[in-house]
């Protein structure tokens, strides 16, 4: 099965698929998805890394700007929740 992403956009619940082979993680998946430009986040995102070794800084970073762009909930669907749909 093709894996597929759920996430919140504005308050709207959506599904999307997900393929590695476009995407490098889920949150640049549904930030193209909604057509949103996130590569001054990326940017930031990259310096940020080079600055620092703790991971958990990351995350909360990226978590913080995608509910700023009006993102929340972003995850994989597990192949439960897809035979429930």
């Amino acid at each position: 099965m093709a894996r597929q992403i759920t996430y919140k956009y504005k308050r709207q619940t959506k599904v999307i698929n997900f393929s590695f082979d476009k995407f490098h993680d889920a949150h640049e998946a549904v930030a193209a998805a909604e057509g949103v430009d996130i590569s001054s986040f990326l940017q930031m995102e990259k310096q940020l890394a080079m600055s620092t070794r703790d991971k958990a800084t990351l995350k909360e970073y990226r978590a913080k700007e995608f509910q700023r762009l009006g993102f929340s909930d972003i995850r994989f669907l597990k192949d439960e929740e897809k035979e429930a749909k």
